[in-house]
């Protein structure tokens, strides 16, 4: 089998598990559970893009949450509590779920660069560290942008909105951070072969 034949192989590949992780994504999003004191629910979406972004790179892992957000903008009900349309992006959750793409890609870049660069295997403890980190990281950059996004549409000052859109949801993110770095060290290693 020639180059090409094998790129366009991969590629291929690639593109699939992009469009199963977008469907991934959008089974955690339909797992919601509404706050009464928050416009943003409680669902397992950031699990999907953390695994994105670890085990798919920056590239895929970034296809496949514009897949999930330009699918919920056509109207698919792919949001939490099987919502779609534009209605939800320009919504107070809006912001977050733009956030999606963005933490798939800083999280992947993180990680591509990390295991590109090791020359040695590294230990256990390393790969948990580096995949824990690039999750935090891509988590920071969703709550940024989805929290700013919810204080210029609601009119709500930057402490409240942390209180109700970011605080809360600490303790989850934690736990998905805990589990997907789990799951993407045993996947990545069979999907980047």
């Amino acid at each position: 089998m020639n180059n090409q034949a094998v790129y366009q192989r991969s590629t291929i590949s690639y593109l699939l598990l992009a469009a199963l992780m977008a469907a991934v994504c959008a089974v955690c999003s339909w797992i919601s559970i509404p706050l009464p004191f928050t416009p943003v629910p409680l669902n397992l979406g950031m699990l999907a893009v953390f695994l994105a972004g670890s085990i798919l790179g920056w590239k895929y892992g970034s296809i496949s949450m514009i897949v999930f957000v330009l699918l919920g903008a056509a109207g698919l009900p792919v949001f939490h509590g099987f919502t779609g349309g534009l209605g939800i992006i320009t919504g107070p959750t809006g912001g977050y779920i733009a956030g999606y793409i963005v933490a798939a890609f800083l999280i992947g870049l993180m990680t591509d660069t990390y295991f590109r660069n090791r020359r040695t295997k590294g230990s256990k403890a390393v790969v948990y560290a580096i995949l824990a980190l690039a999750m935090v990281q891509g988590l920071a950059a969703c709550y940024a942008l989805g929290t700013a996004w919810f204080m210029h549409i609601s009119g709500t000052a930057f402490k409240a909105s942390l209180i109700m859109c970011v605080v809360p949801f600490l303790p989850g993110d934690a736990l998905k951070i805990a589990l997907a770095t789990v799951l993407a060290r045993i996947i990545r290693p069979v999907v980047r072969q």
